[in-house]
């Protein structure tokens, strides 16, 4: 009998190798602290599934870090991506569009020899009302938070997360 495949949590160097090709640019990665939503401080969530469609893995970004790597994939002026931030508190259509395609890549840190294959399933702005079940899974201890810093645009908080 062979063992279940399992999702593992990507490292920090894979994170940062990922982000920087992605919005060509030398992101830097540092540990950080949890990203957990509140009233105050929205996040993005993307939702990761596995064949048999049961979730196996989220990805959690503060509103700036959302902002930040959307606004850097679709070469968006920083001082635009700026105000969405720190006088819109939430995300324009276009960097909604351009963060759901960054999560959409980053699946990729999950899909590693002898996992089993992780795709996007869903993805919710900051701000968006999250499914009971997704928001209990952001509690789960196996989990890398990272401090983000995007050139040209700001830091922001990541974690990835392997639900229990």
């Amino acid at each position: 009998m062979t063992a279940p495949l399992t999702v593992v949590l990507p490292d920090a160097k894979a994170v940062k190798d990922m982000l920087s090709g992605l919005v060509g640019k030398p992101v830097s990665v540092t540990p950080g602290a949890p990203v957990t939503p509140t009233e105050k401080d929205p996040v993005s969530v993307a939702v990761y599934v596995s064949p048999t469609m049961a979730v196996n893995a989220l990805c959690v970004m503060d509103l700036p870090l959302a902002a930040w790597t959307g606004g850097a994939l679709a070469l968006l002026p920083p001082g635009g991506v700026q105000d969405a931030v720190e006088e819109d508190g939430e995300l324009t259509a276009m960097l909604v569009e351009a963060l759901h395609e960054v999560v959409n890549v980053l699946s990729a840190l999950f899909n590693v020899p002898g996992a089993p294959h992780s795709k996007l399933y869903s993805s919710y702005a900051p701000g968006d009302d999250l499914p009971g079940d997704i928001a209990g899974m952001l509690a789960a201890f196996n989990r890398l938070d990272l401090a983000v810093e995007v050139p040209g645009y700001g830091k922001g908080r990541l974690s990835l997360v392997i639900p229990s």
